[in-house]
């Protein structure tokens, strides 16, 4: 018979989903030990279980490695398009104009990360090298492109949500790092025809996956969040 769960068991399993969600983060830099395929669809499954609305699962992955990974990178970095005139013309990420409190932590965190690769307020070009990053994945062994049918609507996005961030825990509790990626949204149209995406599918976001390269100094940016007073009220 086995023994009844004791209060330790409780607490033991509370720390572990915990420091599954706290120690996620978006990691900048990846070692190119490889990521067993057996581990990916264990990761992805596990997602899976996230809800949707009468459980439509509205998700779709792409998941690219070696070559293809490179073609991707490459279509996009000798598309011409810069970061700053890419078109977000499926949908929009941020709003037109960043206000308070969210333009006060945006700035934060970019200026933290540039301040760890040493790259200063008006050095652009640097800037734009670090932005270009995020289209080799960060060297991640594994890319992941994921799209959306447009014909589904804003409950299925939030839905969406749920999938991706269940797809970082998991990849944490068998110790792997992520980066989840929009900045791929605008380029769709030169990811589509080497990835065969149709065009009744939005390209959501893509999302780096591998071992953490704990020697670079980005990989030591620590994101803040703000106190729980500025953002929940309680009522009596």
């Amino acid at each position: 018979m086995l023994a009844p769960e004791s209060k330790f068991d409780e607490i033991d399993e509370t720390a572990i989903v915990d420091e599954a969600i706290t120690s996620r983060r978006s990691v900048r830099a990846f070692l190119p030990d490889p990521v067993d395929e057996a581990m990916i669809r264990e990761i992805l499954q596990i997602a899976s279980r996230a809800p949707s609305g009468t459980n439509m699962q509205p998700w779709k992955v792409y998941v690219t490695s070696g070559e293809t990974k490179s073609r991707i990178a490459d279509a996009i970095l000798n598309s011409g398009i810069r970061a700053e005139k890419a078109v977000w013309d499926e949908y929009k990420y941020y709003p037109d104009q960043f206000f308070e409190p969210y333009l006060m932590r945006r700035r934060k965190v970019g200026f933290d990360l540039y301040g760890l690769l040493g790259i200063g307020r008006r050095d652009v070009d640097r800037m734009r090298e670090q932005h270009d990053r995020n289209f080799v994945f960060f060297d991640a062994p594994v890319g992941m492109l994921f799209t959306i049918d447009r014909r589904l609507n804003k409950g299925s996005w939030i839905d969406y949500g749920m999938f991706l961030e269940n797809i970082m825990i998991a990849a944490r509790a068998r110790g792997l790092h992520t980066c989840p990626q929009a900045a791929f949204a605008p380029y769709h149209r030169q990811i589509r025809p080497i990835l065969g995406i149709p065009d009744e599918e939005i390209v959501v976001c893509g999302m780096a996956l591998g071992y953490e390269d704990a020697t670079k100094p980005e990989n030591a940016l620590k994101t803040e969040r703000a106190p729980l007073e500025e953002w929940v009220r309680f009522s009596p």
